[in-house]
């Protein structure tokens, strides 16, 4: 059964601070939130597009190389962008497709970029991208605890996103 609530997170966990939203949803895995459920990815690519089917909600996780720190909550709209292609694609790609796929507007999503430092091949996450996934973590506990389009909403003009 599809559950209502999609959090995806992609990162490389081999590549310093790209290694948040794999962290994130680890963390998560192990509160195992009702009718949310975790995928992880190292990158978005178009099939992606396919995991949104029947969901209520979708939030997407990544590390950020220039996004405010700690973090930045965000709503996202599908858009064609550079990165559309069949390789690597932003958030608002994978809407895009979804919704040129299935004729119909994706689900109501939102990003949650976490800011990070350093992205070296082999590197631990540093500790300025810890105390921002930390900070980050206290967020995904309030949207899993209250999973609506209006009380995320609430959350995003809480945090300026």
């Amino acid at each position: 059964m599809t559950q209502p609530i999609l959090i995806f997170g992609y990162g490389n966990p081999s590549r310093g601070d790209d290694a948040i939203a794999p962290e994130l949803l680890s963390r998560l895995e192990a509160l195992q939130p009702a009718g949310v459920e975790l995928l992880t990815d190292f990158q978005l690519q178009v099939e992606h597009a396919l995991d949104l089917n029947g969901r209520k909600l979708a939030l997407f996780i990544d590390a950020s190389v220039s996004g405010a720190a700690p973090y930045v909550f965000s709503p996202l709209l599908p858009q064609q962008d550079k990165s559309y292609s069949s390789h690597e694609m932003s958030p608002a790609a994978v809407l895009h497709v979804y919704q040129k796929i299935n004729a119909n507007p994706p689900p109501p999503s939102y990003l949650l970029a976490v800011r990070g430092e350093f992205f070296d091949l082999g590197e631990p996450l540093s500790k300025a991208a810890a105390a921002n996934a930390d900070a980050a973590f206290v967020l995904l506990q309030k949207l899993c605890a209250d999973p609506r389009k209006e009380a995320w909403e609430r959350l995003l003009a809480g945090s300026g996103g």
